[in-house]
């Protein structure tokens, strides 16, 4: 017999691949705006608009009066307020060193210097490097002087009264002593008030002369427009403009913080004195 031959039958090849997924459909995406140029364009003459008219405010405008043509009389680099005969200064360490034999020379001229202010202390502990110096060399070179203290609201008032008075020894012929008062701190108005009035009550008890309150227009508007300090020669810091707009009485005006003075190289403070020399003379200490 012939051997029968074992025939296998072979399987129908399968495919390894998967069926294919159907193509997602691609969402739809909403179209990009684009500004309009013209609209671009306004915003951008806009935004430069409001820049320059915010840059203009607040730092060329409170400013503006240094560039005005000067009417008036022209005088320490400055336009000098009219009709005020008897002027001074005031100064601190900032200004630096002095030299008196040149600041003395502006004891004459058109405009002769006559008084100068000094500050002597700040706060509860603080007193100015030079003033010792420059107090003592004001009254040698024949100006009338002046002391001031800086007060600091968050400090004790009767602890800065008598810090001024260990600092300050004042002679007959001196100007009265001044408080500046230029912040409030945390303190309400009742609480700021009450400090002040307490420091120059002090004061004035030591040396027997009422203190003169330093302070700007708008602070002396806003924080010390009390009946209670109408007594006090008034000091009155009031900048770039022709004419003090404060209603009140008022003794001195420091007008402008860029004087320059030969004897001194840094900017100064230029004051005037709202009336004669010999009622200025008046307001001494007499003793």
């Amino acid at each position: 017999m012939v051997p029968v031959k074992n025939v296998s039958r072979r399987s129908k090849p399968t495919s390894s691949r998967r069926p294919a997924a159907p193509a997602r459909r691609a969402k739809k995406t909403p179209p990009v705006r684009v500004m309009p140029a013209w609209m671009r364009r306004v915003l951008v003459v806009l935004v430069v608009l409001l820049f320059s008219a915010g840059f203009y405010w607040f730092c060329i405008h409170p400013y503006s009066y240094r560039w005005k043509p000067c009417y008036g009389m022209k005088g320490y680099g400055v336009c000098l307020p009219c009709t005020y005969d008897v002027h001074g200064i005031d100064i601190s360490h900032y200004q630096g060193r002095v030299d008196w034999a040149s600041l003395a020379r502006n004891k004459t001229g058109r405009f002769p210097l006559c008084f100068i202010f000094m500050k002597a202390t700040e706060g509860g502990d603080l007193a100015d490097g030079v003033f010792a110096e420059n107090f003592a060399a004001a009254r040698d070179h024949g100006f009338l002087r002046g002391a001031y203290h800086y007060y600091v609201p968050s400090t004790d008032a009767v602890k800065q009264a008598d810090f001024f008075i260990q600092n300050v020894r004042l002679e007959e012929g001196d100007l009265p002593p001044v408080l500046d008062v230029e912040t409030v701190g945390r303190q309400s108005d009742a609480e700021l008030q009450r400090g002040v009035k307490t420091w120059l009550d002090r004061v004035e008890h030591h040396y027997g002369i009422k203190p003169i309150l330093y302070t700007s227009y708008k602070f002396k508007m806003r924080y010390l427009s009390d009946s209670l300090f109408n007594d006090y020669p008034y000091w009155i810091a009031h900048y770039y403009v022709d004419s003090v707009r404060y209603q009140g009485k008022w003794h001195f005006w420091q007008h402008t913080d860029v004087g320059t003075v030969s004897g001194i190289k840094e900017q100064v403070d230029l004051d005037v004195f709202n009336g004669s020399l010999e009622e200025l003379m008046a307001l001494t200490l007499r003793k």
